[in-house]
C-alpha cells in the first residue's frame, strides 16, 4: 500500500509539483494549503507529513505542535525558506522530525520521507519483562498500565526491545531516535534515556535500561 503524505505548502505552483512527484516515487500525498486545513485533514491517518514553516494563516512549528497534542504520531518534515542552524533546531523542538531547506530536489524530499517512515515503523509488536510496545498503535504498556511517551522515546525503546537484550551502541540509538543529520549531543541522549528509565519503573516493569560505559545500552 502507498504510504500516504499529508502535504501542507500555501505556494500553489510548488504544491502541485511536489504532489505530482510524490505520486511518481509511489506516494499517496493529500494537498492542504493552510494550517487550518492540515489540522481538519490530519484527523485522519497519515505516514507522514511535508509541512512549509511559512503557512498564511500559522507558523508551521506551531502547527506541528498542535498536531503532536492532538495525538499525531507520524514523521513531520519540514519545509522551509531559512537556513540557519537555529531554525532547523526550532523544527525539531515543535516535534519535527526532519528539515528541508528550500530550494531543494524532489527526490531528496521523497528520499527524506521514506527513511523517516521507515525510522517511525519499528518492529512488530514486541513484548518482554511487562514491557508491550504496539508501533500501529504507538503505544506502551508496562506492568501498571500505559506508559507515555513522546515519539523520539518511542523509537528509542523500540531499538532496544528489538535487540532482545543484545547491547545497542549510542550511535545505532542516535539513527534510531533522530533524523540523519540532527545535531544531538551525547548528554541529549543521556536525558532521553534516563527519562525512559523513570517512566518505565513509575509503570511497573521489571526491565530498566543499562549501560556499558562508552559503548551501548540494553534494555535488561
Amino acid at each position: 500500500m502507498d504510504s500516504r503524505v499529508l502535504v501542507v505548502e500555501d505556494d500553489h505552483p510548488l504544491r502541485s509539483v511536489i504532489l505530482r512527484a510524490l505520486r511518481e516515487e509511489g506516494f499517496d500525498p493529500v494537498p492542504a494549503a493552510d494550517g487550518a486545513t492540515a489540522m481538519r485533514l490530519a484527523r485522519e491517518p497519515f505516514d507522514a507529513v511535508v509541512l512549509d514553516v511559512g503557512l498564511p494563516d500559522a507558523d508551521g512549528r506551531d502547527v506541528c505542535q498542535a498536531l503532536r497534542a492532538s495525538g499525531l504520531t507520524a514523521p513531520v518534515l519540514f519545509l522551509t525558506a531559512h537556513h540557519h542552524l537555529t531554525d532547523r533546531l526550532s523544527g525539531f523542538a515543535a516535534g519535527g522530525d526532519d528539515y528541508l531547506a528550500k530550494p531543494f530536489h524532489l527526490t531528496e524530499l521523497a528520499a527524506r520521507l521514506r527513511a523517516a517512515i521507515r525510522r517511525a515503523g519499528p518492529p512488530p509488536a514486541a513484548a518482554g519483562g511487562g514491557v508491550v510496545l504496539d508501533p500501529a498503535r504507538f503505544t506502551c504498556t508496562a506492568a501498571d498500565g500505559p506508559v507515555d511517551l513522546t515519539p523520539t522515546e518511542f523509537r528509542l525503546l523500540a531499538a532496544l526491545v528489538a535487540a532482545a537484550g543484545a547491547l545497542v551502541s549510542r550511535r545505532e540509538l542516535l539513527r534510531a531516535g533522530w533524523p540523519e543529520g540532527a545535531q544531538v549531543s551525547d548528554n541529549t541522549l543521556d536525558q532521553y534515556l534516563s527519562r525512559l528509565r523513570r517512566k518505565l519503573r513509575a509503570a511497573g516493569s521489571e526491565r530498566t535500561i543499562t549501560t556499558s560505559r562508552g559503548i551501548g545500552h540494553r534494555l535488561t
